[in-house]
């Protein structure tokens, strides 16, 4: 038996042990990563580096930033406001916190991050209203997730200059991405699912949490006020944390090590205490992300994307529409996004998309924007990205929860991106 084969089977079984529930997923993910190990499908060496992955770190970090600033007075303070505008009713406190969410995810190009800004800050606005954090965290996470980098603002301004270098790369500069094309293409994306994020999700949200909630400390928990000094530090550690990141490509500073620094501030001048920091991190979420590494990383190492992209190809060569091609390349990336990390996926699609195209004698444009839209709608698993286990221990969700509640904007986000970007981008003029 191949590999490959071997591989694929040890990934069925994970995601059929992630839906049962039988055992908790950190545990299921930390068995599929030995057993891809043991079946030399993932290289030892290249498994323990995944405990230090920067992601990773910036998760963990991230989950006691937020702590430490969900211990000021500064988040109730927030909360209150944005209730008081949207004078109790959730429809508006969503419209607030979504507009906020997407203008805050063209700057920061990590989920993780805008999700660790917001989350704190919807949840204490929550609790006010009385509402289950459970009801909402879920599409705060898609709109931390899939709108990132859709305007040419901050990290999006550089999108097109990325796609023209994989155009380049592979040798087909007949035709070229424009600096407001990602923008044309995504907007809509990002207009539906704002749109459904303030109006619809809630009401498939589940109105209890399903497991514990965690990660994101609830402001019911919590101790006294801080002293004045603490107060203050919090407040300043969190807005330079979130300065830096915002301007991290021109201060030239890893995300994770901003990340850290923050969290170690929130330490060090006692806005938390080494048992609070160590407490807000959710450790079964942080080897569910090491496991969904690991699977990401087998189906690397073996083959499997490329064998896929391969068929795909083959697939779209034969197809007469272009709606149906548009369709090829956003769906099989989009599923394989979902159990592997999406820059992968990306930088095995792309090239794809670009050489079928090349060979059909068509305008890439649409293709491998399509394809980029595919990989950013990584939200149905804890495999997908950071953010989403992270949401998972804030929000409470498990697996069949979390695939319920983004069926429905994962299907209309498929069509509406298949239809409108293979209109405004035709395969031929």
């Amino acid at each position: 038996m191949s590999h490959l084969t071997i591989c694929l089977i040890i990934c069925v079984l994970t995601m059929v042990s992630y839906v049962l529930g039988k055992l908790p997923m950190g545990l299921t993910a930390m068995l599929s990563m030995v057993a891809f190990v043991l079946t030399g499908c993932l290289d030892p060496k290249t498994a323990l580096s995944y405990f230090g992955n920067a992601n990773g770190v910036m998760m963990l970090s991230m989950f006691v930033v937020a702590a430490g600033f969900n211990r000021t007075q500064f988040v109730k303070k927030c909360a209150t406001s944005v209730n008081r505008i949207a004078k109790g009713s959730l429809t508006r406190v969503m419209f607030g916190y979504v507009v906020i969410t997407a203008l805050l995810a063209q700057f920061i190009q990590s989920s993780v991050i805008v999700y660790g800004i917001m989350a704190p800050m919807l949840i204490a606005s929550c609790e006010e209203l009385k509402i289950q954090p459970s009801k909402v965290l879920f599409p705060l996470a898609m709109m931390c997730i899939a709108p990132i980098s859709t305007l040419p603002l901050g990290s999006g301004a550089t999108q097109f200059a990325e796609l023209n270098g994989y155009l380049q790369a592979n040798d087909y500069t007949t035709y070229a991405v424009g600096l407001t094309d990602p923008m044309k293409a995504r907007l809509p994306m990002m207009i539906f699912l704002a749109l459904y994020c303030i109006f619809i999700a809630p009401k498939f949200a589940p109105d209890q949490p399903v497991v514990a909630m965690s990660g994101v400390e609830s402001r019911q928990d919590r101790r006294e006020a801080l002293p004045p000094f603490q107060e203050k530090a919090g407040y300043v550690i969190f807005i330079l944390t979130t300065l830096a990141l915002i301007f991290q490509p021109q201060l030239k500073i890893q995300i994770w090590v901003i990340c850290i620094t923050g969290a170690l501030a929130m330490v060090l001048f006692g806005v938390l205490k080494e048992k609070e920091a160590i407490g807000a991190i959710n450790w079964p979420m942080a080897f569910l992300f090491v496991g969904a590494l690991s699977m990401g990383g087998a189906l690397t190492e073996t083959g499997a994307g490329e064998v896929v992209g391969a068929v795909l190809a083959n697939f779209a060569n034969k197809l007469s529409s272009p709606y149906l091609i548009g369709f090829v390349f956003f769906i099989v990336p989009f599923l394989l996004t979902q159990v592997m990390m999406n820059r992968t996926v990306m930088i095995i699609f792309i090239p794809i998309a670009i050489l079928a195209c090349k060979a059909m004698g068509a305008n890439p444009v649409g293709i491998i924007i399509l394809v980029q839209v595919a990989c950013l709608s990584s939200f149905m698993t804890p495999m997908a990205t950071p953010a989403v286990p992270m949401c998972m221990a804030s929000g409470g969700y498990d697996i069949k929860s979390l695939i319920k509640q983004s069926l429905i904007p994962a299907v209309i986000l498929c069509l509406v991106a298949v239809f409108w970007i293979m209109t405004v981008f035709p395969l031929y003029a």
